[in-house]
């Protein structure tokens, strides 16, 4: 329905108009953060959490969709802080504030966050993982730290002491407060996808314990975990121990420390390029000295001796094996291996054995005779000499 003004001037409006109306009014508010206390903490079956925050005179429906749970602690009786936005319900027909992020306030819930969060992750054996090695030179450094420039003049002082213009990248976030989290999650990343960079620090100045908790936050220890660089911790002062120092690679108590850690000192590697030529040059002229004795006490002229010796005899060796090899050779022993054979063959020809006085006997069909039992008188037979042949008839036959 559109706007209809009565006689009185009171507006009528359609629900669809009213519920735009409410939405558009609330705009304006923003995003916000708000303290209280979760009342009746409830979660639907989608992952979707809802519970009211109240305080002594006011509360308000709160609802956390579920791609955001893990950004929101609510325990019942805990005071918290809620980051998000106001929002109108045109199907319930009530004003709830969706949450972003709901962070623990005080030291004794902040320290049960923190609890709950260490026995998660030591159940999954991140915590007692194995350490990588922090490279002694490093390719190039970097550092996720806040905006505040004292953490960033503390590293820059000690870089300029210990090693000047060492490579170092500084990456600027958000540390602390909402956003904090995921802001130092994608950071970490970053830098551990490139592969010039060889070692991370986190770094931040000190502060209570609610503004060190996003250090404490799973998924920036997780992200700790997975990366393939080595990642160390520099959380505020010596006494902070935020949960990402128990997952790090290495932890240092100030964001200085961390620094000197993992910059190399110059002047100590000048020391010890010194020391280590110094050892090269000492083990080089004493190798050179042992092979000048060594030569001294070689006798020369009986070296070239035997020297001359092994070369004669591998030379004779040498030309042996050429003869034996040699082509002219082998045709020779072929020749004669062919010759004594075609003499064999010639021993063995019928032609040598009829020259001897022998013949060869026939049948009329042309059957060699062996045996007198094959022939009867009368029948006529060919016989085979040396030089020529002669037909005769057969008067007797005398058996064997």
């Amino acid at each position: 329905m559109e706007l209809f003004p009565d006689e009185a001037g009171v507006r009528r409006l359609s629900l669809v108009r009213l519920s735009t109306e409410i939405a558009r009014a609330l705009a304006p508010v923003g995003r916000f953060a708000v303290e209280g206390e979760v009342h009746r903490p409830t979660r639907g079956a989608t992952g979707r959490l809802w519970f009211t925050l109240r305080d002594r005179r006011s509360q308000i429906a709160v609802t956390c969709p579920a791609n955001r749970v893990r950004r929101c602690r609510a325990v019942a009786g805990e005071r918290v802080c809620v980051t998000g936005r106001l929002e109108w319900s045109t199907d319930q027909g009530r004003l709830q504030l969706v949450a972003e992020e709901v962070t623990p306030v005080g030291a004794g819930a902040v320290a049960a966050a923190i609890a709950d969060a260490r026995r998660r992750l030591a159940g999954e054996g991140l915590l007692e993982r194995r350490r990588r090695p922090i490279p002694r030179l490093p390719e190039r450094i970097g550092v996720i730290c806040g905006t505040e420039a004292a953490v960033r003049a503390d590293i820059e002082s000690v870089v300029a002491d210990r090693f000047p213009s060492y490579p170092v990248d500084f990456v600027e976030v958000t540390v602390s407060g909402a956003g904090a989290p995921e802001a130092i999650v994608r950071a970490l990343r970053a830098l551990d996808a490139r592969p010039d960079v060889d070692v991370i620090v986190l770094a931040r100045g000190g502060g209570d314990a609610p503004q060190l908790l996003p250090f404490s936050d799973e998924g920036v220890c997780r992200a700790v975990a997975a990366s393939s660089t080595p990642v160390v911790s520099a959380i505020g002062h010596e006494g902070d121990r935020p949960l990402c120092d128990e997952v790090a690679d290495l932890r240092c108590g100030t964001p200085s420390l961390a620094a000197a850690a993992v910059v190399p000192d110059r002047g100590a590697l000048e020391v010890e390029l010194a020391r280590l030529l110094g050892a090269v040059d000492g083990a080089v002229e004493q190798r050179l000295a042992a092979a000048a004795r060594e030569l001294a006490g070689v006798d020369r002229h009986g070296a070239l001796v035997a020297g001359l010796d092994v070369a004669r005899g591998r030379l004779d060796r040498a030309v042996g094996r050429i003869e034996v090899l040699h082509p002219g050779r082998r045709v020779a022993e072929a020749a004669h291996l062919l010759e004594s054979r075609r003499l064999r063959l010639e021993a063995l020809s019928p032609v040598r054995v009829l020259e001897r006085g022998y013949a060869v006997v026939r049948t009329a069909d042309g059957a060699v005779l062996r045996d007198t039992a094959t022939v009867a008188a009368g029948e006529r037979i060919d016989v085979q000499l040396a030089a020529g042949r002669l037909t005769a008839a057969v008067d007797d036959v005398s058996p064997a």
